[in-house]
């Protein structure tokens, strides 16, 4: 079903976007436009505090991590007429988790997603299950030399929140934040498998390193993206 600019107008001001914004995205009309349109927003490293920016903040401020990025995305998604999904990919101890946007073209998965670093990004929608598309990001989910992806979570609808919450809140979307982390989450590394994890050589240390955006808090090895009330890259 595509829709007409205007109706992707009404439908972003019906979630409470003001017409400016509901304009901006309603140029977007493909996954791979709202992949685009994320990339191209700074990263947002959260000098000053941790943030979970809502829609509006995200668009007003120029700044995005993961979450806030992803709920772009998912109302952008949403704005086209696809449910606004979000993902939430859970990191073991140490590490944090990682949110993305889910979309489906056919009977196939794909993802919209932010990261400063090169590897945790879109994933064309070939995946059958979300299984197979949390997977896909596994051998580049890393922390230092460890591989650090241990669960995938159910989609959660946005529909089902009110979009004062996570459209146009104006502080950090705690309820959402609350959601992603509570919401059902499935193992990735069978039982008895999380010591025999190898770990990265120096090369894959060194191609992991590339970064986007410099992070002017970056000591050695540049954070994911977000868990908790708290959020990295």
């Amino acid at each position: 079903m595509k829709l007409s600019k205007a109706e992707k107008i009404r439908r972003g001001m019906m979630l409470g976007l003001p017409r400016p914004q509901a304009q901006q995205l309603s140029t977007l009309s493909t996954p791979e436009e709202i992949q685009d349109f994320v990339g191209r927003i700074p990263m947002n490293f959260e000098i000053g505090g941790g943030t979970a920016l809502s829609v509006t903040e995200t668009l007003k401020q120029r700044r995005a991590h993961c979450i806030e990025a992803a709920m772009v995305a998912a109302c952008a998604l949403h704005m086209n007429g696809h449910p606004p999904f979000l993902m939430d990919m859970g990191a073991a101890e140490g590490d944090v988790d990682h949110v993305i946007a889910l979309f489906k073209r056919g009977a196939y998965w794909g993802a919209i997603s932010k990261s400063n670093g090169a590897y945790l990004r879109y994933r064309d929608p070939i995946f059958r299950t979300l299984r197979e598309l949390a997977l896909s990001y596994f051998a580049e989910y890393t922390k230092g030399r460890k591989k650090t992806l241990r669960t995938y979570s159910v989609p959660v609808d946005l529909r089902r929140t009110d979009p004062k919450l996570w459209v146009t809140h104006p502080n950090f979307c705690s309820e959402i934040v609350d959601i992603l982390t509570t919401a059902k989450h499935f193992d990735l590394v069978p039982r008895g498998q999380e010591k025999r994890i190898r770990l990265l050589d120096p090369i894959e240390c060194a191609a992991y390193d590339l970064d986007e955006y410099k992070n002017p808090r970056k000591k050695k090895h540049p954070a994911h993206s977000w868990r908790g009330k708290k959020s990295g890259q």
